[in-house]
């Protein structure tokens, strides 16, 4: 399938100004030169250059276009590349794609340009994986993440762990293999060093893990409270959309409601819950127990207090329950007469952040997002020097190296033979490899590229 010359809308069928036709393979300037006219053959045009022309059926003029040539190797997939930019129109994109199909493409399978850079060399396992990232990301620090593994900052930091393994192998298989001229005395506590070192590492990127999965997945955030404390009408502010039903009428949500929001630099995975109080009503049950549910699987809880009225007993069992999790709470109505204060809250929530919003006039949302920025990412990752592991294929690679790892420290402390030790580091080796590529069966690239958007 390497040798078939593939083809697919790489833009989108949506309608648009301008929608690109990609193709790669070795016949790729041929089969477009057969249904491409301009002021000279794609053929005899230089490399890295766009030309101007039309898209032909036969003798029906289909299009007006530019399109670029890229020979192999300095393409995207280091095969010979056609992109064809033609007017945006879903139907015209799938008349074109359909005659370069005829004209001796096949269909590409998702992924499958991105999934040629790879076996070509041009981008390791986690380089093409960060490509994926890329494109959905949702939010600044999540595009920032991908940009930085795209160009090769895990590679780079994993290729060099690998020589550092490699080296030990080696040394010890040398010297076992020539114990009259190389000695291994003392070596126990050099290499002791070494895992020590390479120990550290996996453990600052296995800990980023999390902070990674708030980038690339968001926080999940639940909004807990009283019912007609103004939680629908906070979803509402941030969502900037009439997201859920609001009413004077208590108990309106009687379900979840979920919603991406993105605050530019992170996003939040936002659920607005029922209302917690006791009720005879079933279906009002159902959903306070469902926001009770959510909260025990919350990265972040938002518990909203109308502070128009004073404290009662629903809002003692509800602070009762998040005492010892995360949580921002926002005193809602602040428009209003206060009835509840920050003083009331903290002897309830001791080292909480309380914030003082009004829903209504959209107050407190800035103060808001800044504390949550606080609380859940650290300096560099916001200025984007850091980068977060955000795979979890990536991160139990890593944790099977730190573990093999962990085996050989152990074999040093016991005194074990050296051969002991080879066995564990080669485990590492090959566990870091899998996050770059080096170590993978075709299945596991096959589901990797299966997971991609098509054309890319």
């Amino acid at each position: 399938m390497m040798q078939d010359t593939i083809a697919a809308v790489s833009t989108g069928l949506l309608e648009g100004g301008i929608g690109m036709i990609r193709v790669s393979g070795e016949d790729a300037v041929a089969v477009c030169d057969r249904i491409y006219k301009g002021k000279k053959p794609l053929s005899q045009v230089e490399s890295h250059t766009i030309s101007y022309g039309h898209i032909y059926d036969g003798e029906e003029l289909i299009d007006e276009v530019m399109v670029s040539v890229m020979r192999a190797p300095r393409t995207y997939t280091r095969e010979d590349v056609v992109e064809i930019n033609c007017h945006g129109s879903v139907y015209l994109l799938k008349r074109v794609l359909s005659l370069v199909l005829k004209s001796g493409a096949r269909p590409a399978e998702p992924g499958e340009f991105t999934k040629r850079a790879f076996l070509n060399g041009r981008l390791d396992l986690s380089q093409a994986e960060s490509v994926m990232d890329l494109i959905s990301s949702e939010n600044e620090l999540s595009m920032k993440n991908s940009l930085r593994q795209l160009e090769g900052y895990l590679k780079k930091t994993v290729t060099g762990l690998r020589e550092k393994l490699l080296f030990e192998i080696a040394f010890i298989e040398s010297a076992l293999d020539d114990p009259e001229h190389i000695s291994l005395e003392g070596y126990p506590e050099k290499l002791r060093g070494v895992t020590d070192e390479i120990i550290q590492t996996l453990d600052g990127l296995i800990a980023g893990a999390r902070d990674g999965s708030y980038i690339k997945n968001g926080i999940k955030t639940v909004i807990v409270g009283k019912p007609n404390v103004g939680k629908s009408s906070l979803l509402n502010v941030l969502a900037k959309r009439e997201r859920a039903i609001v009413t004077d009428i208590p108990g309106t949500t009687r379900d979840t409601l979920e919603e991406n929001i993105s605050f530019g630099e992170f996003s939040l995975r936002v659920v607005d819950t029922a209302g917690i109080r006791k009720t005879t009503d079933v279906i009002e049950q159902i959903g306070v127990q469902k926001a009770i549910s959510s909260i025990e699987e919350a990265d972040l809880i938002l518990y909203v207090v109308d502070t128009s009225v004073p404290l009662e007993e629903e809002d003692y069992q509800i602070m009762k329950k998040i005492r010892d999790l995360p949580v921002i709470v926002l005193l809602n109505k602040s428009d209003l007469l206060a009835k509840v204060s920050e003083e009331d809250i903290s002897s309830h929530l001791p080292k909480k952040t309380v914030i003082s919003v009004s829903a209504a006039e959209h107050d407190g949302m800035e103060e808001l997002k800044e504390e949550i920025r606080t609380m859940f990412f650290k300096g560099d990752i916001i200025s984007g020097d850091g980068m977060m592991i955000t795979n979890e294929r990536h991160t139990y690679a890593l944790q099977q190296a730190r573990a093999s790892l962990g085996k050989v420290t152990e074999s040093i402390a016991n005194g074990m033979p050296e051969d002991f030790y080879s066995i564990d580091l080669m485990d590492a080796y090959e566990s870091l490899g899998h996050i770059i590529g080096e170590s993978v069966d075709d299945d596991l690239v096959n589901e990797i590229f299966a997971k991609f958007c098509m054309g890319k």
